[in-house]
């Protein structure tokens, strides 16, 4: 939802309420955002079943409904600092296992960095940009040097690191399959040489 509200440019009303500043005499200004907070409103109201609608009926605001629901999913202060903890935790402890896909590990960090979004963390590119590269296996060393060397990592977006990596994975791989084929080849043709050359002897 948070992506709608951006869309349409009312995130920051439902995230951050509004006060009137003269209720008794609304200006032009005012009336928009009431318009806007109404929407805001009205798109929340639109997304809940009966059960969870019932639960915001009251609130007036936007911003005031939001704050019910994250207190209905995510919980009081005291549970969102335990569960961030938690989610911090995991992702420092994030590693590469080595049978590991990109796609697959990249999943997991998208996974943790989203519940730790979630929960009111503001974390940046540059830290989770910075944390999967320290946390490759040393097949990719040469990528994630170059990209160091290459690139602002300030700017340097999670998407933009995921396309690398695919790549750089994509050529291992396939480097991985002419190896193996060549090796495959070689192996089929040793036993064939080996029947030519006995029965030329026997012969």
């Amino acid at each position: 939802m948070k992506t709608m509200f951006k869309s349409q440019e009312l995130w920051d009303l439902v995230e951050k309420g509004f006060v009137d500043p003269n209720p008794a005499q609304p200006n032009q200004q005012l009336w928009d955002t009431w318009k806007k907070d109404a929407k805001a409103l009205f798109l929340i109201q639109s997304a809940l079943d009966d059960d969870l609608f019932s639960r915001i009926a009251s609130a007036s605001t936007s911003n005031q409904a939001w704050e019910i629901l994250k207190k209905e999913y995510l919980g009081d202060k005291k549970v969102i600092a335990v569960k961030l903890q938690t989610f911090r935790r995991d992702f420092e402890t994030l590693a590469m296992k080595e049978k590991e896909s990109v796609q697959a590990f990249l999943s997991r960090v998208s996974r943790i960095v989203n519940q730790m979004k979630s929960y009111g963390e503001n974390i940046s590119y540059e830290t989770v940009v910075s944390k999967v590269s320290r946390s490759l296996t040393s097949k990719f060393d040469h990528v994630v040097a170059a990209i160091e060397e290459s690139k602002d990592l300030t700017t340097y977006t999670f998407d933009e690191l995921m396309g690398s990596l695919l790549a750089h994975e994509g050529r291992l791989n396939r480097s991985q399959e002419k190896v193996e084929e060549k090796a495959f080849q070689v192996k089929g043709e040793s036993p064939y040489k080996g029947k030519s050359e006995n029965s030329r002897g026997r012969g």
